[in-house]
């Protein structure tokens, strides 16, 4: 009789409307109640919050919104950092999108991916340029002028003033990491023919960092001392581009000045689709990964998902089923330019549904495929403040370290990400698709709910699909949603899991339903993201899988 006497009332959602921090009893007879309880607590903060791979990029970003910058200048200034911290992605010479809710109620992308060179010659490369380092691999890369962009719109602080703390870690130095001295270990072999990148990360020979030795890179706060005095424009235009242009010419690469001068960053409108009644926002090509994601998001909502199914093996098939959707829509897109309005189209996910079997696998295509050498070495990071903006930016080298060219007296690492394409699809003077996609989810009302992205490449739109699945249908809180095993299928071959993704009897019943499991395991991508939760208070967290940093206040 006890229990039948106990109230409820509706939690106070620390978990933005989504779940409970647990459902918690009072003696009072009232009670917490919620659809879900949360597994584990995320970061919560009252005004701002940053989540980044790196501590020192989290820390740079929450000192320019303390000092009274919005999302955008510490953006930038994680950017800027993250190339000095973590420069296995982290970059300026590189690219990607950054995506943004502002408090003015508009959402907007700045795509700053990578361009062909002009004079990019398939006949230099193999059927496809994969894994490739050296001066042939590099793209013109598009972080300056994002980032620059970004900051002209819509920043706040002065443009120096965000990109001191990377001039200052540059020319300071950091005690090396554990995940920098992993990756160099790995990176001996081909960095070592690289001299002025093998000076700074191999100690000038084959001798790679280890964990706490000081990492000092003065050619790159040079490099960001001349972009802080004349602008970001200086890369492109300035001392810094002459020095790249000679550099490559002296090695053969196929970039020249006209190359630098004529890139854009682009301002573009968000794809926009409704998911569960929540506008869910993907950057448009030449991010093919927001488009990825979209139709496999549309083919997810044609099936009812009832709370606890996660997990399920029906749950897994029809997830495998969407990914599968998802990749030969990219194939449209990129190959048989396909406009981007008609894939993500209800009525397009509505017959491609059609054919799926709630228990047995549809055929696969192999022209499904991803980028055929896009590297999953990326990396994301995502900022709220508290004036009400929220920036999500995914951007990077492609492989680690990129193409291990470090152009002689910059200290900046170029790309390598003529690499992430079959090189018979990049046209010469035109941007390369990318998987890249940050994305943001909106409450019912158009009011921001969340923000988040990931590397992975081709694995990119899967997680991302997951996530945002974790949240809607499965009610998960943050932290919980961000961590739940995850499972990818790029549309032919084998379905792969994270360890505990698949257990041993819905793996069973997958195979049963004739879907291909690989035989490995491992960790797929790096969520940083961020909630808003009614009250405005932001909730964080950073993904475990590479050991990131959440912080706010």
């Amino acid at each position: 009789m006890k229990h039948s006497m106990i109230r409820t009332i509706p939690a106070v959602l620390l978990a933005a409307s989504l779940a409970a921090y647990s459902q918690e009893v009072s003696q009072s007879g009232l009670r917490l109640k919620a659809p879900r309880a949360i597994v584990a607590l995320p970061e919560r903060a009252p005004s701002a919050m940053a989540a980044s791979v790196h501590p020192l990029a989290t820390e740079a970003a929450l000192g320019i919104m303390r000092k009274g910058g919005n999302a955008i200048d510490a953006a930038v200034a994680m950017a800027f950092v993250l190339a000095v911290v973590h420069p296995e992605a982290g970059n300026i010479g590189g690219g990607g999108f950054l995506m943004a809710s502002l408090a003015s109620g508009k959402q907007t992308v700045i795509d700053y991916g990578f361009h062909a060179p002009v004079g990019l010659k398939a006949e230099r490369f193999g059927d496809e340029a994969s894994h490739g380092v050296g001066y042939p691999h590099i793209a013109v890369p598009g972080t300056p002028a994002g980032m620059g962009l970004a900051h002209e719109k819509y920043g706040k602080l002065k443009w120096a003033e965000c990109l001191e703390p990377a001039r200052k870690l540059a020319h300071d130095g950091l005690p090396a990491s554990q995940r920098v001295e992993m990756i160099l270990k790995l990176q001996v072999p081909v960095m070592k023919g690289f001299p002025e990148t093998a000076k700074i990360f191999l100690k000038g020979s084959d001798q790679p960092l280890k964990q706490g030795d000081l990492l000092v890179q003065r050619d790159l706060a040079e490099t960001i001392a001349r972009i802080q005095k004349h602008g970001w424009r200086e890369f492109y235009t300035g001392e810094t581009a002459k020095m790249m242009v000679a550099d490559f010419r002296a090695h053969d690469g196929m970039i020249t000045a006209a190359d630098l001068e004529g890139y854009q960053a682009v301002e573009k409108e968000p794809l926009r689709i409704m998911y569960r009644g929540h506008p869910v926002l993907v950057p448009p090509p030449s991010a093919a990964g927001g488009t990825v994601l979209a139709v496999s998001l549309n083919a997810m909502e044609r099936f009812e998902l009832k709370l606890g199914m996660e997990g399920s093996s029906e749950v897994r098939h029809l997830q495998i089923e969407a990914m599968r959707i998802g990749a030969e829509a990219r194939v449209q897109l990129v190959e048989k330019h396909r406009p981007v309005e008609e894939l993500i189209s209800k009525d397009f996910a509505t017959e491609a549904v059609k054919k799926v079997a709630i228990n047995r696998a549809s055929p696969v295509s192999s022209r499904a495929r991803g980028a055929s050498g896009e590297s999953p070495d990326t990396t994301h990071f995502t900022i709220a403040d508290s004036f009400g903006n929220i920036v999500t930016n995914t951007y990077t080298l492609n492989g680690f370290y990129g193409s291990q060219v470090m152009p002689k007296g910059t200290g900046v690492l170029m790309n390598n990400y003529i690499t992430a394409q079959n090189i018979k699809v990049i046209e010469p003077g035109k941007r390369i698709f990318s998987n890249m996609a940050p994305t943001i989810v909106l409450r019912p009302d158009g009011k921001p709910l969340a923000a988040f992205g990931t590397p992975g490449a081709t694995t990119i739109p899967s997680t991302l699909m997951q996530i945002a699945v974790n949240l809607l249908d499965f009610k998960m809180g943050l932290r919980d949603a961000v961590e739940y095993p995850r499972i990818h299928f790029g549309g032919s071959g084998a379905v792969d899991a994270e360890p505990g993704a698949l257990v041993f009897d819905v793996a069973e019943k997958l195979r049963a339903m004739g879907h291909t499991i690989g035989s490995g395991m491992r960790s797929q991508g790096d969520v940083q993201a961020v909630m808003v939760e009614e009250s405005g208070w932001k909730q964080g967290w950073s993904d475990g899988r590479r050991g990131g940093s959440v912080k706010g206040y």
